[in-house]
């Protein structure tokens, strides 16, 4: 039966759920899409408990893995923020009224062994697995403090143990105990770590990002991507003597626009540095070309923040992607759907109905 949740959830989940999505984030209704965030966890949660005999707590971890690949993934996590506030404070409430005081006076030892198995034990094979690794001291020191405490899913894991007689009712209110201490206890761990990362900054190997050169271009085109598309848009800037500019992460495409003597900044323009040497403040025209909608949200966003007059156009592949780029202050977005439907009414030498734009 799990393998069978699993493949329909391969199959059929993840042709589904982003349809669902699409078509809610299509209709404009804020309310509407954040219910059907919450309808498809819950469904599937409860579909995979009730059809399939797989745990509920399974059903929603793989809901929330279709949601993360979706387009939409950022809008839903910012739609069911709320929602996730609400259940921060339920989680921690539970935790409260599930913990037994008595495990203090009863089971002393074993409380503090559990709570320094947490803090003390995990910390220091996280710290191991970094440093062995290569990361620096400052980076162990960081993960390892913020894995000194555990969360819900340890609560998850001992009811199930519990209710499969694999532990005893003891053993939970370990756990329990422990999470709590652990939780209210963690602040001061990550005081002691910051303390030491002054003192591990100088002997710390990790490689320094090298310092990016911006621009001095001014009233410049900046082209994110030089893939097809992106290459094809510079070709014609090119063309018509305008100066560009591209930002491309790939090294080989980099190398590509360099060669027709295109300016080049290699590195990802989700990355602030990057769009900040780009010049951004006294460029005149974006033409995101890159197909990732989110990040090509995130390089929109920020560069409408640097220049609110800046006239950004955008590649989309779906009607949800242009609300939600215009939305975040593109100028134009160009579906590509709708300009080949454009070109082949334009080849019919007849009147037709208007593409909608």
């Amino acid at each position: 039966k799990l393998a069978a949740f699993v493949g329909f959830m391969l199959v059929v989940g993840r042709r589904v759920i982003p349809f669902v999505l699409h078509y809610t984030a299509h209709t404009g209704s804020r309310e509407l899409f954040r219910l059907a965030v919450l309808a498809i966890a819950l469904g599937v949660a409860f579909g995979a408990a009730a059809l399939f005999g797989v745990s509920f707590a399974l059903g929603a971890f793989f809901a929330g893995m279709i949601l993360a690949e979706s387009e939409l993934s950022h809008r839903a996590a910012e739609e069911t923020l709320p929602l996730r506030d609400a259940f921060a404070v339920l989680f921690f409430v539970s935790v409260g009224m599930l913990f037994d005081p008595m495990v203090v006076i009863n089971q002393p030892w074993a409380l503090a062994a559990t709570v320094a198995i947490i803090m003390v034990g995990k910390s220091l094979a996280a710290w191991a697995i970094i440093r062995l690794f290569g990361h620096g001291q400052s980076t162990a020191l960081t993960v390892s403090a913020s894995l000194a405490q555990i969360g819900e899913f340890s609560f998850i894991l001992a009811t199930l143990g519990v209710g499969l007689a694999l532990m005893p009712k003891a053993a939970q209110d370990l756990i329990l105990g422990g999470a709590l201490f652990s939780i209210m206890l963690n602040p001061l761990i990550f005081a002691l770590a910051a303390r030491r990362l002054d003192k591990a900054s100088a002997n710390d190997k990790e490689p320094e990002v090298p310092a990016l050169v911006p621009t001095a271009m001014t009233g410049h085109n900046v082209v994110v991507g030089y893939g097809r598309v992106g290459s094809a848009v510079a070709a014609g800037l090119s063309a018509g003597g305008q100066s560009i500019l591209v930002l491309e992460d790939s090294d080989d495409l980099g190398v590509n626009a360099q060669s027709q003597g295109i300016e080049t900044i290699t590195g990802n323009a989700c990355d602030l540095r990057v769009l900040d040497a780009a010049g951004l403040e006294r460029a005149a025209r974006l033409f995101v070309a890159i197909p990732r909608a989110f990040e090509a949200g995130r390089i929109v966003e920020r560069a409408r923040q640097v220049n609110p007059t800046l006239d950004i156009v955008v590649r989309a592949h779906s009607d949800a992607e242009v609300d939600h780029f215009t939305s975040l202050g593109a100028t134009e977005v160009v579906m590509g759907e709708r300009e080949i439907a454009r070109r082949m009414l334009e080849r019919l030498d007849a009147p037709a109905a208007p593409v909608p734009r």
